[in-house]
This record gives C-alpha cells, structure tokens and sequence, in this order.
C-alpha cells in the first residue's frame, strides 16, 4: 500500500478547531460529492489549501484494482474511497467524529463540543427503523437513506441491542447514550445498508447519467481508426485537426512535441534532431487521450490511450481511457470485430498481452524527467502499429498507436 502525502501547510483557521463541512445524506460532504472522478477531489483539494493542508492518498501499488484508491484528510476525520476501476467516488467514511463539525438542517453535530450521541443523532435526522448489532465487533449500526452511523456499544450493555424491537434512540440503563465512532456516506439509489468491513464493501458509485462521456468505451482498430461508442465518432490516422475539432470538439490543451528519444532507435529516419519538432499534440486529458499531427502534413499520426493508475508519473493529469484493442484481422469492420475473443484492455496484464500478441522481446527502459522521479522507470514494448508502457507491477501505463 502507497502513501502519497502533500507538504504540510497550516493555516489559522484549521489549527483553531474543527472545519464545518455539509452533510448531504446520500450525495456528499462539502465540496465532495458521491460518483465525482477522483481527478475532480483532487482539484476541489487544490482550491482550498489551507483547509485541505494535510492529504495522503493511498493506493495497493502490486495490484491498483484490488483495493480502493483512498485520499485521506487525518486532520479532519474523513478519507474518499474512490472505486479502483471506475476512479469514482463510491464512499466517504467520517473516522473522527470530534475533528469534523457536519451542517444538516440548519444544525450541527461533531467536532469537539458537540457530541454525535444517538440520541443526538435521532433528534437531528429523525425516526428510522431499528439498526443492526454485529456482535463479534460490539458496534451498533444505525441506517438512513444514503447515511448510517456506528456506536460502540460496551460489554454490559450489549442485551440492549439484541432485542429487535427495542425502543430508539438507544439508551442504556444508567441513562447514558452511545457516541457513534463513524459515519458513512453513500449513495441511497438503492436499499444497501452499508457500515464497516464486509457492510463497507456494498457501497457503489451512483450510476452514470444517460449520454455520460465519463469513461466512454473507445475501440481500437489497430493501424486504422479509434471508435467512441457513446458519441459515434470514427477518428482515423490521417485526419486533419479540423477533423478532429468536429468531431471532439475544442482540445484541452495543445503544445508542441519534444523530439521522441526513441527515434533513434529507427533506422527510417537519420535525421538530426533539435529539442522540439513541428509535430504537436491536442490534449484531451478528460478523455484519457493524446492526438499527435505530423508538423507538416498536419494530420493525425499517432494516438495515447491513458490508464491513470496510481504509481505512474501522468496520475491525476487524465481521465481514464477505457480503451478496447481488438486484436484480428485489419480488414475486419468494428461489428465483426465485436466478436473478437482476444481484446486488451486497461485490466489487461502484461503477461496477459504477450499471450494475445505474442513476445516482443526485450523493453526499452523509460524514465520520465529523471533518475530521481519517484515513481520509477516504466518499460516499453513495441509491436506493429502499437507500443505499450508497463508499470513494474504488470499493469499497462499508456498505449501508443501508429501505423508501422
């Protein structure tokens, strides 16, 4: 498990007590809202510094789509679970109740002087039916749409929660209430009660909305043409900018390309080479795509299809493609191609790809700025009209497309 963390900055305003935060039972907490791209936490965390100082995120860096990428903010009780293949938010868990005031209704309950007791918290959100006592954790769980509550519950008064018609709010004998210890967020679309350990795990992403662009399946007709399935756009090799605009529309950024450092491993081009060339990129970073003109025949001649991982020097810049390589026969129409068994895809392998395209023989080894990037070099291995850039834990970093 990765830890990221940021230069720590405190500002007044944390250091004096607990932030306020609202609370929207099956949406969100403050500027963070359920089913929103981790790419969007992570600008809403760069627009206000000074609240957000201290962030770690947190990611399984052997396998990235075996657990939860999770961001963290440990001086104020809360972390992000965002799905590891989707990079959506699916769960914000509230760890520390008494570091993080949460506005609902006009009131507030957490954060230092206002204790969330269960009788607060059933006077604050309301009558709901009765919760569910996991015994071997001692925890009493407490649900409303979107929004559930655990409160430890100490060992002489665990018969008070055993009985399922038990009068709420929970109270024991000696007129004390419990004090939730978490709080969870999630999305109410369906009836999932979701809690800690295995009650964690229910929690998802809200669907997408109809016509969402959000990680459109893209199909990729090696050395002809990319295909977006939501939109119907077919981008070929050989289109011109103008193409492109119509189709993409206007490009997130556009700069000039550094001349490729592995030109000099083709012999078909001899040529002496600057630090820039007049080729140029449009950037679609909330595609998770890379369009490369020719500088002078200004049209399309590779494409950079980008996974986002954790643990790749590009996380965080791009949207995550997800992509389809259909590996078959070139003159094969995208519908015949459907059928195709053999695909690659952003959860496929390394070890995996080379039994689809077979070995390719050794990688050239890439690092990206210098020695000293903390994230490590990457591997590169070319095949006809394709090249992949491997991560050292067998997941593919980016693909690049071009006609041989």
């Amino acid at each position: 498990m990765n830890n990221l963390q940021r230069p720590r900055r405190r500002c007044e305003g944390t250091a004096m007590g607990a932030i306020a935060l609202d609370l929207r039972p099956g949406n969100g907490i403050g500027p963070f809202s359920l089913g929103m791209p981790i790419c969007e936490a992570f600008a809403k965390i760069e627009q206000q510094p000074n609240f957000y100082d201290v962030v770690h995120v947190k990611h399984f860096d052997e396998d990235p789509l075996k657990l939860d990428i999770v961001i963290t903010f440990p001086d104020h009780g809360f972390h992000l679970r965002f799905d590891p293949w989707s990079q959506r938010l699916r769960l914000i868990e509230i760890f520390d109740v008494k570091r993080i005031q949460m506005r609902y209704s006009n009131s507030t309950i957490g954060g230092p002087s206002t204790l969330a007791t269960f009788v607060a918290v059933y006077a604050l959100f309301g009558p709901t039916f009765p919760g569910i006592y996991d015994k071997d954790r001692g925890v009493y769980f407490l649900f409303y749409p979107g929004l559930s509550f655990a409160f430890p519950i100490p060992g002489q008064y665990t018969d008070c929660c055993h009985d399922v018609d038990a009068a709420l709010p929970l109270e024991f004998p000696d007129g004390t209430t419990p004090v939730t210890c978490r709080v969870s967020v999630y999305d109410s679309s369906t009836d999932k009660k979701v809690g800690v350990s295995s009650l964690m795990d229910k929690a998802s992403a809200p669907p997408l909305p109809i016509g969402s662009l959000y990680m459109e399946e893209v199909h990729v007709k090696l050395g002809e043409e990319l295909y977006f399935t939501v939109g119907g756009q077919h981008i070929p090799f050989g289109a011109s900018p103008q193409d492109v605009w119509t189709e993409l529309g206007r490009p997130c950024g556009i700069h000039q390309k550094q001349v490729d450092q592995m030109v000099i491993h083709s012999a078909s081009d001899p040529r002496p080479r600057t630090t820039l060339c007049g080729d140029y990129f449009y950037n679609y970073f909330t595609r998770g795509l890379d369009i490369l003109f020719d500088g002078q025949t200004h049209k399309i001649k590779k494409f950079v299809l980008h996974t986002n991982y954790p643990g790749h020097a590009d996380f965080n810049s791009y949207i995550k493609s997800n992509f389809v390589i259909f590996c078959s026969n070139l003159g094969d129409s995208f519908q015949d191609l459907n059928n195709c068994k053999h695909r690659i895809t952003p959860n496929t392998k390394w070890e995996q790809v080379k039994e689809i395209l077979g070995d390719c023989g050794r990688a050239a080894i890439q690092t990206q700025g210098s020695t000293s990037n903390p994230f490590g070099s990457t591997f590169v291995y070319g095949y006809q009209n394709v090249a992949f850039e491997v991560m050292k834990n067998g997941y593919i970093a980016t693909v690049t497309l071009f006609q041989s």
